[in-house]
């Protein structure tokens, strides 16, 4: 299971400098959870938070240029921390599976004399083979586009030359990544193992209004990031993984009363509807008359219950439309997803409801908080003794959180 130990960011907005586990200056940190959930007062960075994800992810894709404007971002001068004139920075500390290596990536964004945004410093980072202390070795450093790549498999032993294997490589455009370019290429399979992993997160942006539309016909694997393909991955699942989706059908027969059955018609036009059958009711209700809520719980539960699921899901206010005594079960099976026993997924989720936060951990929890200067802290809930100490006397984090002794006094 690919799992992100530790992130740091500075100048991204609301975020001037934060770190969530540990990173390759940050060691004696504590790794992150499979499961992570920010909470925080309206305007804490929460949102920035989870848009860091997304700039990333547009930045692998897009470029670095088209990803400060994507998602109405506003360019890079909205997006760097006000009245800061470094770089946008973000430092990923990861590892593959339990027994890898740590890999650590630094991206570092800044802009040129025009005033256009690029790729000012790009690195990644990986013990060599026996190396068990010590710094780490790049095996992907450049500055502007143009440095050192190292080729091959693995990085060798402790012992071999270091500067034999390495090749001076300089982009086409600084304004791409060199995990995007490099990555593409055979001889570098590490480049392009962290590439993928990248390219596999999903940010949700799930609306209900999205989930409605009436698509073509046409399996699809995967649910859209707005949801708005829904229908064509029921048909996938009901196709491809009869008895995963049957399993989705009967979790959601037991949480949402009512609903007996789910299936997929197409209609005259060659649009495929979601109909849902409901106890008492001969005739199907359509997406487009059920509540906000059941389509909701629905499609977290089939992206939950992909065959091929992503390595990280990141997930805004999930609680929004659900009846509050759902969450408990949201969040067991976020948690399940994430443990392993359904796939192995990493999952980010923020949230302002406090009956989420009564089934989580303390390590589960960090608190984002804005500080007298305007920008943001972010802290765990686990390094508070006084909160361990409540949590062990019997009280939960979603009451803490809500009497104020949890946001506001970390």
């Amino acid at each position: 299971m690919a799992l992100i130990e530790g992130l740091r960011i500075k100048n991204y907005r609301a975020l001037k400098d934060i770190l969530l586990g540990r990173t390759i200056n940050d060691r004696e940190k504590l790794p992150l959870d499979p499961l992570t959930v920010v909470i925080g007062r309206n305007g804490t960075g929460k949102s920035s938070l989870f848009d860091a994800f997304g700039f990333l992810a547009d930045c692998l894709t897009f470029g670095v240029e088209d990803a400060c404007f994507r998602n109405e971002r506003g360019g890079f001068n909205k997006l760097r921390s006000y009245g800061e004139t470094g770089a946008i920075e973000f430092e990923i500390y990861y590892r593959d599976s339990g027994n890898d290596r740590p890999i650590s990536y630094t991206l570092m964004i800044d802009v040129d004399k025009d005033e256009r945004p690029y790729v000012s410093y790009e690195r990644l980072r990986q013990r060599r083979k026996g190396q068990s202390r010590g710094w780490p070795y790049s095996f992907l450093d450049l500055s502007a586009g143009k440095g050192y790549v190292w080729a091959g498999e693995s990085l060798g032993n402790i012992n071999d030359q270091e500067d034999s294997e390495k090749s001076y490589v300089e982009l086409d455009d600084p304004r791409f990544l060199g995990i995007a370019t490099l990555g593409h290429l055979k001889e570098h399979p590490r480049i392009s193992q962290f590439r993928r992993f990248m390219e596999g997160w999903y940010l949700s942006y799930f609306t209900p209004d999205s989930a409605r539309d009436l698509p073509r016909v046409g399996p699809q694997k995967h649910l859209n990031r707005d949801g708005g393909n829904l229908g064509n991955v029921v048909q996938f699942m009901e196709k491809e993984h009869p008895k995963r989706f049957a399993k989705v059908l009967f979790e959601i027969a037991e949480k949402i009363p009512g609903v007996q059955s789910i299936k997929t018609e197409v209609s005259n036009d060659g649009r495929l509807l979601i109909q849902f059958f409901s106890e008492g009711f001969e005739q199907p209700f359509y997406a487009q008359n059920v509540s906000d809520g059941t389509l909701k719980i629905f499609a977290y539960l089939i992206l939950l219950a992909d065959p091929d699921p992503a390595p990280l899901l990141c997930i805004e206010e999930p609680e929004n439309g659900l009846y509050h005594k759902l969450l408990q079960t949201l969040v067991f099976e976020f948690r399940e997803v994430a443990s392993g026993k359904k796939g192995g997924v990493q999952l980010f989720v923020t949230t302002h409801q406090p009956y989420l936060i009564d089934e989580l951990n303390p390590s589960e929890v960090w608190v984002l908080e804005k500080r007298n200067d305007g920008f943001s802290k972010i802290t765990r809930a686990s390094e508070d003794s006084e909160v361990i100490e409540m949590v062990n006397q019997g009280l939960t984090l979603g009451s803490l959180w809500y009497s104020d002794h949890i946001d506001g006094r970390i």
